[in-house]
């Protein structure tokens, strides 16, 4: 992938520089403890700042202030970057194969466990409702907030960036990888089975966040048992978010 020359690089600094007045930004001493933390340092520290804010501290104000592109912009390079390195790992895999395998590393549920990990929460500005009611340790904005960063990283350092800093962060579960995930939807329908039970429904609840990264709500229900929702980016991944949260509730391994 072309990276842009330098002078290209410079001006477009400086027009961000230029839009940025105003903008929320971390102190320096959080800038810096939050560069310590996920193993880089930004060339241009206003795309951390826009990588850790959450959209509810720009009310009033550009919505580009917000780390919803970024987080648009690096969904997209993990997948890349990983389906890359699936593929080199498992070189003899057929795409059926690697599938599953993409859809659980580039989850947002393991976007939320990276970013919970790298602490990414105490970095996150948000307005003060949202930080009442738990919003830096919400598993949505640690998710949005681990994807943003690797946009950051990718604007800031280019592709070579971001690559290094995904299989570093992602090094343990990749190498966890060898396994071929098993489908939770498919795992609970077989317990169920053998439990003489009907087949598992899912009902659809509700359809939330912008439209280039919306959240469904699935809810699976079992005779006999208490409904179980879950999360996804689409309906099937909420489907099975919430057979895998089924799972974990009914004590069975998928």
């Amino acid at each position: 992938m072309t990276r842009p020359n330098s002078s290209h690089t410079g001006k477009r600094r400086r027009n961000r520089a230029r839009g940025s007045e105003g903008a929320p930004s971390l102190s320096s001493e959080k800038r810096e403890a939050c560069e310590t933390a996920i193993g880089y340092r930004f060339k241009d520290p206003l795309l951390l700042d826009r990588a850790m804010t959450h959209r509810s501290a720009t009310q009033g104000r550009s919505t580009a202030w917000s780390n919803e592109r970024l987080e648009f912009l690096g969904d997209r390079v993990l997948g890349l970057i990983v389906v890359e390195a699936l593929m080199l790992r498992f070189p003899d895999l057929r795409e059926g194969d690697l599938a599953p395998r993409l859809n659980a590393l580039v989850s947002r549920d393991t976007c939320a466990v990276i970013g919970s990990d790298l602490g990414l929460g105490q970095y996150l500005i948000v307005d003060h409702s949202e930080r009442a009611t738990g919003g830096p340790t919400k598993r949505s904005l640690l998710a949005n907030a681990a994807e943003a960063l690797i946009g950051a990283v990718y604007l800031d350092g280019g592709l070579k960036a971001a690559e290094k800093f995904i299989l570093k962060h992602w090094a343990a579960l990749l190498k966890a990888s060898h396994d071929k995930p098993r489908d939770p939807k498919s795992a609970l329908q077989e317990w169920a089975q053998g439990e003489g039970l009907p087949t598992p429904s899912y009902r659809h609840d509700a359809r939330e966040g912008p439209d280039h990264a919306p959240v469904f709500t699935a809810t699976v229900l079992i005779q006999g048992h208490d409904p179980v929702s879950g999360s996804g980016a689409s309906k099937q991944h909420a489907e099975r978010d919430a057979a895998q949260k089924m799972l974990a509730a009914i004590g069975v391994q998928s």
